[in-house]
């Protein structure tokens, strides 16, 4: 029996442009993102310093929709996806050039309550992104429960 194949890759960065959305000829949505995600090494001095490295994400379908509605430049983002290999020809010399792209199974929104824009850990939607006809979220669904009230001495079973 031969050995499985894994090509599995987890990684957390922040976006360095805004995603940008885009649809095949049938329709389908896909979005291309682009993330930084810093090593950690020392320098010549002894030093620690970051290195940055950049990652190009596409995500497809609904969940591309929802990251070019939600996320914006310099949001964290955590990707979990699959390494895919492309060759291409280079537009302005006409060379042979390949590239290696994330294909995200996931994207989670990361980034605390002062980040989401809303106040509520949710992101506010881009402005410059069409919603496309979906049903607008209700803010109801966000707000505070409130606290239980007190049991009576009565209600204590001890």
């Amino acid at each position: 029996m031969a050995a499985t194949n894994i090509n599995r890759v987890v990684m957390t960065g922040n976006l360095t442009r805004d995603p940008d959305l885009r649809h095949t000829g049938s329709g389908m949505a896909v979005c291309s993102l682009r993330i930084a995600c810093n090593t950690r090494r020392k320098g010549a001095g002894g030093e620690w310093e970051d290195k940055p490295n950049f990652f190009d994400v596409t995500v497809w379908g609904a969940q591309g929709e929802n990251c070019a509605r939600f996320l914006a430049k310099g949001r964290p983002v955590a990707i979990d996806g699959r390494l895919e290999w492309r060759e291409f020809e280079d537009r302005n010399t006409g060379q042979r050039r390949q590239a290696i792209d994330i294909i995200a199974d996931s994207v989670q929104f990361l980034g605390g309550r002062e980040e989401g824009g809303a106040g509520n850990g949710y992101a506010a939607p881009r402005q410059d992104v069409a919603a496309g006809g979906d049903v607008p979220i209700d803010s109801q669904d966000f707000r505070s429960t409130p606290a239980p009230a007190a049991p009576a001495d009565d209600d204590i079973p001890f």
